[in-house]
């Protein structure tokens, strides 16, 4: 959208076979996470082009972000944790204070940054207003390229 490319999406039901297909030349390009494709890239079975987050990544300083040459574009792929609606609040403390604490040992963030990812950790208020303002980006996407849900 910001760069008036049109690019035809394939939709697959997980990176795993588009990987793969990538790989075997079935794909032309795509746009994969970092965790996912970084092993592939480091042996040479994948060239990185570019990278979506806001600037370089430090697993791989010498790839481009998006950014530098199309200003204000960043995506970024991220994983978080949930539970049921009515959990009561003290499980919900709990299991938000362990995860925080697992997130910030230095062999799961050596793993990750390894991966070429890395961790961040939130309140669960703060990762219910992240998740509302990532809904709203990419469902200005989703209208802007006249997607509808399956």
């Amino acid at each position: 959208m910001m760069a008036g490319i049109n690019m035809l999406h394939v939709p697959y039901r997980g990176e795993g076979q588009a990987l793969t297909d990538l790989i075997g030349g079935q794909l032309h390009v795509m746009f994969a996470s970092m965790t996912a494709s970084m092993q592939l890239v480091r042996s040479g079975q994948l060239r990185a082009l570019a990278m979506t987050g806001a600037s370089r990544s430090p697993a791989i300083p010498e790839v481009p972000a998006v950014d530098e040459f199309l200003p204000g574009y960043e995506i970024n792929s991220w994983a978080g944790m949930g539970a049921p609606r009515n959990t009561p609040s003290a499980i919900i403390d709990l299991l938000n204070g362990e995860i925080r604490t697992g997130l910030q040992r230095q062999e799961i963030k050596a793993k990750y940054a390894d991966l070429g990812g890395s961790t961040f950790s939130t309140s669960p208020i703060e990762f219910g207003k992240f998740l509302a303002e990532d809904v709203a980006k990419w469902t200005k996407l989703w209208k802007f390229a006249g997607l509808k849900p399956a």
